[in-house]
């Protein structure tokens, strides 16, 4: 099984992976092929992070009693 079809082992470790890929992506340096292959990677990585960050909004609401609240750094 290729890294690319492997599913990050956490949030830090795909968001890390996206950005290290738009990085090689904006370079404009990969052949054509490893663009395509990076493209439909750094898709993944970002279908699975937003999966994560919604799960985590949903269990905090249920925490704050069904009401989203806004985050305040204290």
């Amino acid at each position: 099984m290729s890294k690319a079809s492997l599913p990050p082992a956490s949030y830090e470790q795909a968001l890390q992976e996206l950005e290290r890929l738009v990085g090689e992506l904006e370079s404009g340096q990969m052949p054509l092929d490893q663009v395509l292959a990076g493209y439909q990677r750094g898709a993944t990585l970002l279908a699975y992070c937003r999966d994560k960050l919604t799960a985590v909004e949903q269990q905090i609401e249920v925490l704050d009693n069904g009401t989203l609240k806004p985050w305040k750094p204290e």
